[in-house]
């Protein structure tokens, strides 16, 4: 369900929609889907398109941009399709593993992993910074530096 409102003013009907009008709404609310992109007319610029669709797909699922790898597999399904059955077979199958990686986004498994990043284990050992040196050469205190620079 998707929920439509075209008014600003917060007492306004909202109109709950299954999502199949997303072709009437205005431009900016329109989402935009791989499917409505341009396809390839020769077999190995599809294939190689294909690739390019179930790469993206894995980098947005990597870095959680979820409407990336939404746009992502759904261009990548209407590549498959324009394709026949027997090619890319390779391709099918990596794309059926970015399905399910997008698919397990909000899986109490994907949460608890989440968790076990979100807290980094400290250091055991207190350890300390090494004393810096200057060009090669321990530092000397203020008041020594300045008796050795002064000429007499």
């Amino acid at each position: 369900m998707v929920r439509r409102s075209q008014s600003s003013n917060p007492r306004s009907v909202v109109v709950l929609t299954s999502g199949t009008d997303w072709g009437t709404r205005a431009a900016k609310q329109r989402r935009s889907s791989g499917a409505e992109s341009e396809i390839p007319r020769r077999q190995p610029a599809k294939i190689k398109a294909l690739q390019q669709a179930i790469s993206l797909a894995n980098l947005s699922v990597d870095k959680k941009n979820w409407s990336a790898a939404r746009w992502a597999l759904s261009r990548a399904r209407t590549l498959t399709n324009a394709l026949p059955t027997n090619v890319a077979v390779r391709e099918r199958e990596r794309l059926s593993a970015a399905r399910k990686r997008y698919a397990a986004r909000n899986t109490p498994a994907a949460k608890n992993a989440k968790q076990a990043k979100a807290t980094p284990a400290k250091r055991a050992s207190g350890k300390k910074p090494t004393p810096k040196k200057f060009h090669g050469e321990e530092r000397r205190p203020a008041a020594e530096a300045r008796a050795c620079a002064r000429p007499r």
